[in-house]
């Protein structure tokens, strides 16, 4: 049996070039997977030491301290002391940036507490000099007691010396594990870590004393009674409680006492191997004075913004259309050299409209997932959480929730996505709660029909034209829901602590086009191999309801009347009669089918929206996409599903239906009520099977799908009842 490999965990503060230096180790072996029990990423790659030995190298999530207080933040801890389910590393490396070493060595300590041997990787070397700084590695060595190997990952500089390193400390372990570098000092604080340690979990007691005790100090700063840790033992919990509450009452502050140590131990010996020299302002600060001013660096922001959904809707057009023409020849392929029945029917109209439905959506991830990861390494991220933030966090959102809900205007799947740029998964899942009320493109087509069949395009004040005045106000509507919506789930299903926002502001950088690329094609694959599946599965199973029972009531004479006049002369008069046939026998079909039954079954639930049961079926339809309810609606109206939202002939005949008594089916009340439920109805499998894959179940997409319904027909409810109580149908 083959020697397992020694684990090596790359740590460190977020935007200190830690993904960087994880790349530049590993090259292209890597491979990308999930934590256990959490959908966070999990980078792991390969390298070759200098003495030959290979070892595995795991990229852990940034922190700025082992101490946080969410279930996500504990991630880093877990990785770095290998509580189960994770692995023990044998070794890490702790990646400083060399321009903000007091506030990166916060974490260096911490890491040594754990007795884990450890590495420092002095990184962005490179910029001391324009900060106006000296360092003197050696002695931080000194300082430290573990070795300091000055890199700069972006040139690659000093990665030899990093592998040289590492390599002794693997074979020498101690050299790379000093213990605790500061004291307690005070008999109280170490009664209160001795009463925590005796508490620990077995399985949360590996050997060393050192881990113990950096497990019972992460421990007393961080379970109380506002945490979202779970998995705490009840006694642990308890034993916490008390010792945090006894230390309240005799006025001490246990997070001040163990954070001042640290701190006092990284001043008191910071002028022995830093100097700076006189402060000058950098450029970082000069553009920082810009984009961080109140009103032009949210103006800037809202530019760059608008270039993002520039792009989403119209630069990734052109790939789109690509897609699916080739898409559609394929079909049409397929559709020449096999007979016609139903394997035909579901390889065309199932499988191949299926795979497209998913991989459509590429060209939008890949330009999101682009303008994410040039904002990332430019430094720019930071910036937008910050100057986001105060406005967001009155909502209970997080400053990054803004990308992904900007992104939600062009479409849902990559802004769920996107939310991976958040730490707290409590921030994560509430902006995924929000993001699918945000007016997506697919909602356009349905939009454009509604508005252009039923409101005329009159003027309001004498210019101002209606039809684009409603536009502009569903977008505006679907903004405001979703404003709301995070508001009040923020305060009810997912209430959680207050976390300030902490985020160091890095220094502005070039962006390294290899990760950039290696970004978007991880996310592009973690689509189509996740979301991708399901919505494949999912649209097959809708091609299945909309296309049986094969046989429909009243077909057979459908038929022979066609016979009848394809056995006549061929004249432009038969030519237009068989098409009218086509339409009039795809449409019965579509009304006797399993969707149709179902559409038949909802019309009492949709009848006090001011909806029949042929809206019922356009609405099962669209959860394939939005889009979907116009060509649905094509059929059930006879005109084809090759029906567009500016088809004139599909908008006569929605404005012509009328019931039985006469009175229109589809009243300007009913197209408001209509407009309503779609700009707040999650109709979109798509989006669910994304929530899907970043939450790891179906829970939350199950959540998503009964409130955004609830809401849409509530809203729907009150616009048509309303509406006819005033006496405006």
């Amino acid at each position: 049996m083959a020697e397992e490999q020694p684990l090596v965990a790359v740590a460190g503060n977020p935007n200190t070039g830690k993904t960087t230096l994880f790349n530049a180790l590993t090259g292209a072996r890597q491979k990308v997977g999930n934590y256990p029990g959490i959908t966070v990423d999990r980078h792991e790659g390969k390298l070759r030491l200098p003495d030959g030995g290979q070892v595995r190298i795991v990229d852990v999530p940034g922190s700025y301290s082992l101490s946080a207080r969410s279930e996500e933040e504990q991630l880093a801890l877990r990785a770095i002391c290998g509580l189960p389910p994770h692995e023990a590393p044998d070794l890490v490396i702790a990646v400083v940036d060399a321009t903000q070493l007091a506030r990166n060595l916060y974490l260096v300590l911490q890491l040594i507490e754990t007795e884990v041997p450890v590495v420092v990787a002095l990184n962005m070397i490179d910029r001391l000099e324009g900060r106006g700084l000296t360092l003197d590695s050696r002695a931080l060595e000194r300082a430290l007691e573990v070795p300091v190997v000055e890199v700069c990952a972006r040139t690659g500089e000093g990665l030899e010396r990093l592998e040289a390193a590492l390599a002794q400390v693997l074979a020498d372990p101690a050299r790379g594990r000093p213990g605790m570098r500061w004291s307690l000092d005070d008999p109280l604080l170490e009664a209160d870590v001795a009463a925590i340690e005796a508490e620990l979990p077995v399985e949360w007691r590996p050997g060393e004393s050192g881990r113990r005790r950096a497990l019972a100090l992460w421990a007393l700063l961080s379970i109380d009674d506002q945490d979202e840790l779970i998995g705490i033992p009840e006694r642990l919990r308890e034993t916490v409680t008390a010792r945090r509450r006894l230390a309240q009452a005799a006025g001490r502050d246990l997070d001040l006492e163990v954070v001042s140590r640290r701190y006092g131990w990284i001043d008191s010996l910071a002028p022995t191997f830093l100097r700076e020299a006189s402060h000058r302002r950098g450029l970082s600060e000069r553009v920082d004075a810009l984009l961080l001013h109140p009103f032009l660096g949210f103006t800037l922001f809202l530019i760059l913004m608008g270039v993002v959904f520039q792009s989403l809707f119209s630069w990734s057009d052109p790939a789109i259309g690509a897609i699916e023409t080739s898409f559609d020849s394929l079909s049409g392929w397929v559709q020449r050299v096999l007979p016609e029945g139903l394997g035909r029917d579901f390889i065309t109209e199932g499988l191949i409209a299926g795979v497209g439905s998913v991989l459509v959506f590429l060209p939008q991830i890949l330009l999101l997932f682009l303008f994410i990861a040039l904002m990332e390494d430019t430094g720019y991220m930071a910036r937008v959480a910050f100057l986001m933030d105060r406005i967001m966090r009155s909502l209970g959102l997080h400053g990054r929730a803004f990308v992904p809900m900007m992104s939600g205007f062009a479409c849902a799947v990559p802004a769920v996505m996107a939310t991976r740029t958040m730490e707290r998964r409590r921030d994560r899942l509430l902006t995924m709660m929000v993001v699918p009320l945000m007016t997506c493109a697919a909602r356009l087509p349905v939009y454009t029909l509604v508005i252009g069949a039923l409101f005329p395009p009159s003027e309001v004040l004498g210019f101002l034209p209606l039809q684009g005045l409603m536009m502009v106000g569903l977008y505006l509507f679907s903004t405001l829901m979703a404003l709301v919506a995070a508001g009040v789930l923020s305060r009810t299903i997912l209430r959680g602590p207050k976390v300030p926002l902490i985020l160091e502001l890095p220094s502005y950088r070039w962006p390294q086009p290899t990760g950039v690329l290696r970004t978007m094609l991880e996310k592009a694959w973690v689509f189509v191999a996740g979301a991708g599946t399901v919505i494949l599965l999912c649209t097959i199973g809708l091609w299945l309801l909309l296309s049986f029972p094969r046989e429909a009531q009243g077909e057979a004479h459908l038929t022979e009347r066609r016979a009848a006049i394809e056995a006549a002369e061929a004249t432009p008069e038969t030519e237009a009669e068989l098409a009218a046939l086509d339409s009039e026998l795809a449409a019965l079909r579509l009304q006797e089918s399993y969707a149709g039954r179902v559409g038949h079954a909802l019309e009492p639930v949709i009848a006090p929206l001011g909806f029949d049961w042929k809206i019922g079926i356009g609405l099962i339809g669209s959860f394939a996409a939005r889009e979907v309810f116009v060509a649905t609606m094509g059929l059930v109206y006879g005109v084809g599903e090759e029906a567009d939202e500016g088809s004139a002939t599909l908008r006569e005949r929605i404005r012509s239906q009328t019931h039985a008594d006469g009175r229109p089916v589809y009243s300007p009340l009913v197209g408001i009520s209509l407009l309503a439920f779609f700009a707040l109805a999650c109709q979109c499998l798509s989006t669910l099977a994304a929530v899907k894959r970043e939450t790891g179940g179906w829970r939350w997409p199950g959540f998503m799908l009964a409130y955004m319904t609830l809401l849409a027909w509530g809203t729907s409810f009150v616009i048509y009842q309303g509406g006819r109580f005033l006496g405006f149908e």
